[in-house]
């Protein structure tokens, strides 16, 4: 989970290059997310559109996008601390172009519509992390439910979704818990989930996400940074231990030389290499888990 220790890490990191936080987030509005990803092979023509979805605290302005033609099986992706913005929209228009319907989440929107801070933003600016960190400190356990059982029934509502196939779940830094919260509230839709230098998976606290796993039937994926596994190296064993006495099938990885968040491409630490890596086995699950 982000916070002062992970942010210590990134300073070093961006102290290595050469580099300070504001100047990396410069470049980074300047080149644009979406040209930092890599070309989808034979994409599918999208149609994406900004939705609000009704949930029991209000309404959530979301990214929907999706291919152009026929139906496809739904996602959910849940963003980083940073909520929904440029690179997250990128992200799901491309796992569209592979094939799937996706919602991408504001989790913030009780507080306000995305984007939450400005293009450029990073989590090493004080002000900028004072403010998400208020804002996450908003939503608990509790919302990450009724939101995920808001998002599912929005989706089966909508004609490019096949609602014959299981759904499927991303998240990333403080999406993690989110994800393995959604295939338990909705375990007879949700065939997978994938999280991404996710935090807080595996804690010590009656309220700890994997204490869920035996209510959930969803196949997982869970790509741990390096720098978060130092700092918790028993988390990924509690995790492997949890599945294995449910019978779930679960890949749990940690991807060496990365730091925590360097799956968005907007991010201080991106590791194209690994998150490619990643996004890979993500496909690989989707397509033999959301038949």
């Amino acid at each position: 989970m982000c916070d002062e220790h992970t942010q210590a890490d990134v300073d070093e990191y961006l102290r290595r290059s050469g580099m300070t936080r504001r100047e990396f987030g410069k470049a980074s509005a300047a080149v644009g997310v979406a040209m930092m990803l890599p070309q989808v092979a034979n994409a599918q023509a999208v149609t994406e559109t900004d939705v609000d979805v009704t949930t029991p605290d209000g309404t959530a302005d979301c990214y929907f996008v999706h291919p152009a033609a026929g139906q496809h099986p739904g996602v959910i992706i849940w963003p980083d601390i940073l909520g929904l913005r440029p690179a997250f929209r990128a992200m799901g228009k491309r796992l569209a172009e592979s094939g799937y319907s996706v919602l991408v989440a504001n989790p913030f929107y009780r507080d306000e519509r995305s984007p939450v801070v400005p293009d450029g933003a990073v989590f090493g600016q004080p002000e900028v992390r004072q403010k998400v960190i208020g804002l996450m400190g908003n939503l608990s356990p509790e919302t990450h439910f009724t939101d995920a059982r808001a998002f599912v029934t929005f989706l089966d509502q909508q004609a490019a979704v096949d609602t014959s196939r299981k759904i499927g779940t991303t998240g990333y830094c403080m999406g993690g818990p989110m994800v393995m919260r959604t295939v338990a509230a909705v375990p007879t839709r949700m065939g997978a989930g994938g999280t991404f230098h996710g935090g807080g998976l595996a804690t010590d606290t009656p309220d700890s996400p994997h204490l869920l796993i035996p209510d959930t039937t969803a196949h997982m994926l869970h790509c741990v940074a390096a720098n978060d596994d130092e700092g918790n190296p028993e988390a990924k064993e509690t995790l492997r231990e949890a599945y294995a006495a449910a019978g779930l099938p679960a890949e749990i990885e940690v991807y060496a030389g990365t730091m925590h968040g360097w799956c968005p491409p907007d991010s201080a630490v991106y590791h194209e290499a690994s998150a490619e890596r990643a996004w890979s086995r993500l496909l690989a699950l989707f397509e033999t888990a959301l038949a």
